[in-house]
């Protein structure tokens, strides 16, 4: 007689969730279709992948590079569709959503949603998200942020099989239709260097090529790069900032290759000096030989301090190139994003994207804040409190806020101009109620001011600094009617201007009185949450892909970090842990207020027998305005009863919602 226990029966594997897909609607019309509007209707029969993007968001820039193999593997079978929902004012312009789906290289059709009524239909609370469609029209997954690339390839596959088996999959072209080229000498081009010759060398993103133009500012001289996307000898992808070297060198910010390249006048010659063509990922290494070390979107560059300071967007970080020792090293940042001041270890940032040296500061121009910051050493005996008392807003920081800069020691953060990721506009006067719009670059002027190209305000801005240590600063408008400028050189009395949208350099003498312009002031265009006072939820929802798990050889895969601004919003809950979900509370007496949310998890190939499986890393930040009202009801969704919601669920991968029984 056997004794064992009878073997558990396995439990079937779960049903995906049957949620009839909404209908597409978005008040700008449809890109890249030839002309027709396209409902699900016209999709049925295909693997459809929303992406919902803003072209602001580098970490949605991340995830077109993620979809372009997905999209050319499965041309006959999956449809993408982006879906843009703009954060800020200017990306409802429907004309600059038609440019940045010519500037990232969009192949695919998009629907411009200036409204967010798609947006609003499918409940999405962050950017980016990726939406999955069956070819019957039900929502089959969701994900927020990056790294879903190797999870959207197995459910393909799955949905492929699936399907055509049913019959229910249709073969064929897509409704992608490219726009006519243009033929300009520029294509929205990034950042502009004064060579020693006089001559500029502006980085021609959307070419993936670097231009030299002679003193008159658009007679081309040469063009360096074979213009094909690529990361091969000769080949740039979307590079962006130039910085001189005292050798004669140019570092190039090889942006989407993730790279710092040098490119020498003298010979023609390029080379790569920091990054390996990967993006950086939580987990991966912060310092050590440049060339080995993975980076993430280097905007900009600048040499101060005896090394090459890098804008690294898309980790929210300042990091450091030194070519003596061919060494990189996190400087700044803790890869949170927020605007919080002090030591450089703790500092964080929001896609920084702009870099200007003068003298002992490093002038930054922090785009997704709109915000004016610098660095510089810290005095003698500065403390991190007396540091970050000199303006940290945006989130609350805590010790244990995530992997912070390696080499930050010495050196701490201020801000001049910003309060948050969620304010903006177009505001001059004292420097403490000033409103700039996504910034993506900065100038140091020789009487110790700064100016701001202003892009998404379309305007040039100076912010002077006060007449001594702790006055408030001043910040007026230099000039107006530029084209999403995104750089800006001096050339004697004169400054030239990179306007990026309308794709050519423009040469402004500067005003010796600023032009007046009737002040605007913005929050974020997304609608609060409605939650109910007290006690809330939060739930971080993750599926790991089919054949994956969760990665807990070396302890807990899943992190998590919540904080709020202002931080009295939150009574209990703020801090690191690594459970997705989470009890907070909220605190009397504060009815609105922005939860900043980051989460991460780490899953890998299911195979015992595989002794080095292959994993991935799913991330993403959320930043949840809420308005706290009506009374507690765990569960609940708000609305016109009056009753807040106590459960707050972000969807990092997979569904919020039940099986179909």
């Amino acid at each position: 007689m056997n004794d064992a226990a009878p073997a558990p029966t396995p439990a079937p594997a779960p049903r995906r969730a049957r949620v009839r897909a909404p209908e597409l609607i978005g008040k700008g019309g449809w890109l890249n279709t030839g002309g027709k509007d396209l409902s699900l209707a016209d999709l049925r029969g295909k693997c459809v992948v929303i992406d919902f993007w803003t072209f602001c968001c580098i970490n949605c820039l991340h995830v077109l590079d993620e979809l372009r193999e997905l999209e050319e593997k499965h041309r006959d079978t999956v449809v993408i569709i982006g879906v843009h929902s703009p954060k800020f004012v200017h990306e409802a312009d429907h004309q600059a959503v038609v440019d940045a789906v010519e500037r990232y290289e969009v192949h695919h059709p998009v629907l411009d949603d200036p409204e967010l009524a798609t947006w609003k239909q499918y409940a999405v609370r962050a950017w980016p998200t990726l939406v999955v469609i069956d070819p019957e029209g039900y929502v089959v997954a969701q994900h927020a942020g990056e790294g879903h690339a190797h999870a959207l390839e197995t459910l393909v596959g799955e949905l492929e099989a699936e399907h055509a088996a049913k019959g229910t999959l249709r073969r064929g072209d897509g409704p992608y239709v490219p726009p006519e080229p243009v033929a300009t000498d520029l294509r929205f081009p990034g950042k502009a260097l004064v060579l020693p010759d006089g001559h500029f060398l502006v980085s021609d993103s959307t070419r993936h090529q670097l231009v030299e133009l002679a003193e008159d500012g658009e007679t081309v001289v040469r063009r360096i790069g074979s213009g094909e996307r690529g990361f091969g000898p000769g080949s740039f992808s979307e590079p962006q900032g130039l910085a001189l070297l005292p050798d004669g060198r140019v570092i190039v910010a090889d942006t989407v290759n993730h790279a710092l390249r040098a490119y020498d006048p003298a010979d023609g010659t390029i080379e790569t000096v920091a990054g390996t063509g990967r993006q950086w990922w939580q987990g991966s290494p912060s310092a050590g030989p440049a060339l080995e070390v993975d980076l993430s979107s280097p905007w900009d560059v600048a040499w101060w301090q005896d090394r090459v300071w890098i804008a690294m967007a898309g980790v929210h970080q300042l990091w450091t190139y030194d070519p003596a020792t061919g060494t990189v090293e996190a400087a700044a940042g803790t890869t949170n994003e927020g605007l919080v001041d002090g030591p450089a270890d703790q500092a964080w940032f929001a896609q920084p994207s702009g870099l200007a040296a003068a003298g002992d500061r490093l002038w930054v121009a922090d785009s997704e804040t709109s915000a004016l910051r610098y660095v510089e050493r810290a005095p003698d005996g500065e403390t991190a409190d007396a540091a970050s008392s000199a303006g940290a807003t945006g989130a609350a920081a805590t010790a244990d806020a995530g992997p912070a800069a390696a080499g930050g020691g010495g050196f701490v953060v201020r801000t001049a101009v910003g309060t948050g990721l969620f304010d903006f506009g177009h505001r001059d006067g004292e420097a403490g109620q000033a409103l700039l719009q996504h910034p993506l670059g900065v100038t140091a002027l020789p009487d110790g001011s700064v100016a701001v190209s202003d892009t998404y305000n379309h305007a040039l801005r100076r912010y002077a600094p006060g007449a001594h240590e702790g006055a408030p600063g001043e910040v007026t408008t230099l000039a107006t009617d530029l084209r999403e400028p995104s750089d800006a050189v001096l050339v004697g009395e004169d400054i030239v201007v990179v306007e990026s949208a309308r794709h050519r350099l423009t040469r402004l003498r500067l005003p010796d009185e600023a032009v007046r312009v009737e002040a605007v002031a913005h929050r974020t265009r997304r609608a609060a949450t409605e939650v109910a006072p007290g006690p809330l939820r939060l739930d971080v929802l993750f599926s790991a892909p089919t054949g994956q798990k969760l990665d807990t050889r070396y302890g807990p895969s899943t992190r998590l970090l919540v904080s709020a601004t202002p931080p009295e919003l939150l009574a209990e809950g703020a801090g690191f842990g690594t459970d997705l979900s989470r009890d907070l509370v909220l605190a009397d007496g504060v009815p609105e207020g922005v939860l900043h949310v980051s989460a991460m998890a780490a899953s890998c190939d299911d195979d015992p027998a595989n002794e080095y499986p292959a994993c991935h890393v799913h991330q993403q930040d959320w930043g949840v305005p809420v308005r706290v009202s009506g009374t507690n009801a765990t569960g609940g969704t708000g609305g016109s009863d009056g009753k807040g919601a106590g459960r707050l669920a972000l969807v990092l991968a997979g569904l919020d919602a039940p099986a179909d029984a």
